[in-house]
């Protein structure tokens, strides 16, 4: 989602009105030329305006928002649900939570901690830190956590966007910053949340509560969480199956050639 040359320019010139170009590009570690690049062909972006915004201790949501076409930031946005919080834990996080409580059941409810979750662990230990956002299926996970079933038709309704574009989009774990707002949207969901899950800001610039993710986690059951582990670990192995067969594909293809 490009923003207009000309915009950008005036909410830069507010936010560093006494710096040169090449002061802010080294201040938010961009290249000159890239920033130059996109001021030549009219569209900034997103992400120069949130590197921007760090630099200069500005929260990357608010700035975007003064943009036309990130508006949709401007209104309050409802806390992230347990499932879009869930789908932020990657999975060799979810599969060590599992396996902390596998370990503290075996040992004896006296070394668990109240209520099953991933808290203290065996004998004192604390569940390890979880990995920020974005992990390598992100987008898709997070996607999955919000659709009622419908939403990739209201998502291709509301942009126009071709529903196997759209899908094709989420095989890759990518979405643009205009399609991941519009699926927010489609799902009633926080406009800010589908920015978290592509990487571009994290989840305490979206207003995420600190621990939100972990405290998710603490809460689902070991059935829900097994589950969810499982269905990880499986859609994991067709995409392994499939890069294996494409690069058994290839190898033939080179024993053919010669």
């Amino acid at each position: 989602m490009p923003i207009p040359a000309k915009a950008f320019q005036r909410w830069l010139h507010g936010v560093a009105p006494d710096a040169s170009t090449s002061d802010v590009c080294r201040a938010a570690g961009i290249k000159r030329s890239t920033l130059a690049q996109q001021l030549v062909r009219g569209k900034v972006a997103g992400a120069t305006v949130v590197s921007i915004s760090r630099a200069y201790n500005i929260n990357p949501v608010s700035a975007l928002a003064q943009f036309d076409s990130f508006r949709q930031l401007a209104d309050v946005a409802p806390q992230p649900t347990r499932a879009e919080l869930v789908s932020q834990i990657s999975t060799p996080d979810l599969l060590r939570a599992l396996l902390l409580r596998s370990v503290a059941g075996a040992a004896g409810p006296e070394c668990t901690s109240g209520g099953g979750g991933a808290g203290p662990g065996v004998h004192g230990r604390t569940a390890p830190v979880l990995e920020p956002p974005p992990h390598a299926t992100s987008v898709r996970d997070w996607v999955e956590a919000i659709d009622d079933g419908e939403l990739r038709h209201r998502v291709s309704a509301a942009t126009g966007i071709a529903p196997q574009n759209y899908s094709a989009q989420l095989t890759a774990n990518r979405l643009t910053p205009e399609l991941a707002i519009a699926t927010a949207l489609a799902a009633g969901v926080g406009a800010a949340g589908g920015l978290v899950a592509t990487g571009l800001i994290t989840g305490a610039e979206a207003g995420w509560p600190p621990g939100a993710r972990q405290e998710a986690l603490d809460t689902m059951t070991d059935g829900e969480l097994t589950t969810l582990a499982g269905e990880r670990l499986q859609t994991l192995g067709r995409a392994l199956r499939r890069q294996e067969h494409d690069q058994e594909r290839t190898d033939k293809i080179w024993e053919n050639l010669g």
